[in-house]
């Protein structure tokens, strides 16, 4: 029978390998080379080649198109020291990738070249039990669940949009959410704050929140604000938070919560309800229209009544709380298409959904060519509503 050293010496007859210089060489130039790390898990977490995929043996075959999808793209695989990486070239060779290398040396050699080694976090082993179902998904994987993990989102307004909004991000494992809110659970809230619960009528919204979050998530960070944002200290409050997602009820805030997002750069999930109907879009400062380019300036006292004076269908938040969660993870993984410049109208009754294309606007007092608003305003003689969604 022939011997493991003997079945080696085969392979690399058979399998071409690629020195750690020229791989080095390759990345430092550039070159179009998907790098797959071979190691376990535990080995990775010690250090890898920046840039490198992981992909251990146990799943190298069943996901490796999701990095090499056309089967001709030139891989370079590696191990720690060369040899597992030899099985793993032969094993894809024989599934039909054509472009195939094994690093000789492995990240040993890597390493012992001085060449550039990266460290990450991990996720625990509660956190892949948790998110295993994010784990499956390429679009997302450990480096997506990581980026959740580490982000930070500012949720405007505890009521019935930032309820779902609020629970999915929990869910989802976003780090550090946190939720401006002066208002205290009352029990008109009820019929659409899933946030809150009856006997916590009378408690602050943001504690109300955080019990309720923790209770889905006991690892998420809730950062809590128990009042009211104006001009005054909301620029301070929005730079420490890479996403505002804005769930209130009343024009002052949503033209202060627009226009600070502007003025910082920061991506705004703006969502709304009346009635039967909703919308969502995201307004990205430079890349599509904000606010104020389909609203210039707050409409008259008296013309557009809120929820609480118009009434809004309980389930309805639901729907449109959940869409802004989904815009907001995939601004925080970069994947899919944002609603960007894009408007999504929901019609309960009708039960259908519609996306209307918005411009920026060249004239717009805010964003445009020649801007007027070039500080905050508190529009509180507008539309003053108690309470937010």
């Amino acid at each position: 029978m022939p011997s493991f050293s003997d079945h080696l010496e085969n392979l690399r007859s058979e399998i071409d390998e690629i020195s750690v210089s020229e791989v080095h060489a390759r990345v430092e130039k550039g070159a179009d080379v998907v790098l797959v790390d071979v190691r376990e898990r535990d080995e990775w977490e010690n250090g890898f080649i920046p840039g490198a995929n992981l992909l251990g043996r146990g799943h190298l075959e069943s996901r490796i198109a999701n990095i090499a999808p056309n089967g001709d793209e030139e891989i370079v695989l590696y191990c720690a020291s060369g040899n597992r990486s030899l099985f793993a070239a032969y094993s894809l060779e024989m599934m039909g990738f054509s472009n195939v290398k094994s690093m000789a040396g492995g990240f040993s050699g890597w390493a012992r070249e001085g060449f550039p080694v990266a460290t990450r976090k991990s996720l625990t082993q509660s956190q892949i039990a948790r998110y295993s179902r994010h784990l499956l998904m390429p679009e997302v994987g450990e480096e997506g669940q990581l980026k959740l993990l580490d982000a930070k989102v500012l949720l405007i307004g505890a009521g019935g949009l930032g309820s779902p909004t609020a629970m999915y991000l929990a869910a989802a494992g976003v780090g550090t959410i946190g939720i401006v809110d002066g208002d205290s659970v009352d029990m008109s809230n009820l019929q659409r704050q899933l946030l809150h619960t009856e006997d916590r009528v009378g408690t602050p919204k943001v504690d109300s929140a955080e019990k309720a979050l923790k209770g889905i998530n006991s690892e998420v960070n809730v950062v809590k604000y128990p009042f009211r944002i104006d001009s005054s200290n909301t620029l301070d409050l929005f730079q420490g938070y890479d996403i505002i997602i804005d769930g209130c009820d009343n024009f002052p805030t949503r033209y202060l919560v627009n226009d600070a997002c502007f003025m910082l750069n920061k991506p705004n999930v703006h969502g709304s309800i009346f009635r039967f109907e909703g919308q969502v879009t995201v307004f990205k400062p430079n890349e599509g229209p904000c606010y104020r380019c389909l609203y210039p300036e707050p409409p008259p006292p008296g013309m557009a009544p809120s929820c609480a004076e118009a009434g809004v269908l309980g389930v309805l938040p639901g729907i449109i709380g959940v869409a802004q969660a989904i815009e907001a993870i995939k601004l925080i993984l970069g994947i899919g298409d944002p609603l960007v410049g894009r408007l999504l109208t929901f019609d309960a009754l009708s039960m259908t959904f519609r996306t209307l294309n918005i411009r920026r606007d060249h004239d717009c007092p805010l964003c445009g060519t020649h801007p007027t608003v070039t500080e905050l305003i508190d529009y509180e003689q507008f539309c003053a509503v108690p309470a937010l969604g």
